[in-house]
């Protein structure tokens, strides 16, 4: 049995290659599920594609999860399937990346971006390159490729049953519901010896595709009178900064006592293609100081 594979080298930093194989078994020449597919494109796509809208952005689809649907318009299942599509778009948290086996003249009838609706959301590919890609492949449509926010690929689906359709897109929006811009981990005593020194400290872990601005970031602590520590109050470089991770962190000591103390994280973060967000993360702590 012949294999075929095509390997291109894509100019997204950080991002490794997948081969698009030949599978004459099924005729699906789709990626594997854990293989890594960019929202750029895949090796083994034409190196021409005329696209309704922009090119893929990888920028745009950072921090999303992205599905690679490829249909028809001579299938109605494609029809069918092209209003879950649209809804998987208006999630937010998707970009659609679609490829569709037809001319100018015909591929808005399956286009889910929808002009000014989908703005930043995706892009249609179309016209002779996909025409041609789809007889060579002799793929099986409606087809979907869903790719985690690390542009790994976590399901493949080639059916039309609703059954399939709905798994699909069940993983997609659990996928999407469980995208986090950033985790803390905070950390505190429980107990501790009168006048003998303790932490406080909180670490927000940043999502892979957000950069910190270091210059907003600040951490508050209150605590009860009696307590003290080497700072309450800390800001941009005082913190401690290592790539995606920001951890803030005052040292105490006080008297025997119940006590509690309340800790507050926020920051700024830069998003791909422009824009910024905000964080923050507050954290209470019960303790005891023993004699």
């Amino acid at each position: 049995m012949n294999r075929l594979a095509v390997f291109v080298v894509l100019g997204v930093a950080g991002l490794t290659s997948v081969a698009f194989a030949q599978k004459p078994a099924t005729g699906a020449n789709l990626p594997a599920v854990g293989e890594i597919l960019p929202a750029t494109g895949a090796p083994g796509y034409p190196p021409k594609i005329d696209w309704l809208y922009d090119a893929p952005s990888q920028s745009e689809a950072a921090g999303r999860i992205v599905v690679h649907w490829f249909c028809s318009t001579k299938v109605s299942a494609c029809t069918d399937d092209l209003a879950r599509i649209v809804t998987l778009k208006e999630n937010g948290r998707v970009y659609i990346v679609a490829h569709i086996n037809a001319t100018k003249k015909d591929v808005k009838k399956l286009d889910p971006i929808r002009e000014s609706e989908g703005v930043g959301r995706g892009t249609v590919a179309y016209g002779k390159a996909m025409i041609d890609m789809f007889k060579r492949w002799n793929l099986l449509v409606p087809a979907s490729v869903v790719v985690d926010v690390n542009n790994k690929v976590v399901m493949v689906t080639t059916g039309q049953s609703p059954a399939e359709l709905d798994a699909r897109d069940a993983k997609v929006n659990a996928l999407s519901a469980a995208i986090r811009e950033y985790t803390a981990y905070p950390r505190g005593p429980r107990v501790v010896r009168a006048n003998e020194k303790f932490t406080f400290s909180v670490t927000i872990k940043l999502a892979s595709w957000l950069r910190y601005d270091k210059r907003s970031a600040e951490f508050n602590l209150t605590l009860a009178p009696g307590i003290k520590c080497d700072a309450t109050t800390l800001r941009g470089e005082q913190l401690k900064w290592n790539d995606q991770t920001l951890t803030a962190q005052a040292t105490c000591s006080g008297p025997r006592g119940s006590y509690e103390a309340r800790g507050q994280v926020s920051f700024r973060y830069e998003v791909p293609g422009g824009g910024t967000g905000l964080g923050t993360d507050g954290q209470t702590w019960k303790f005891e100081i023993k004699p």
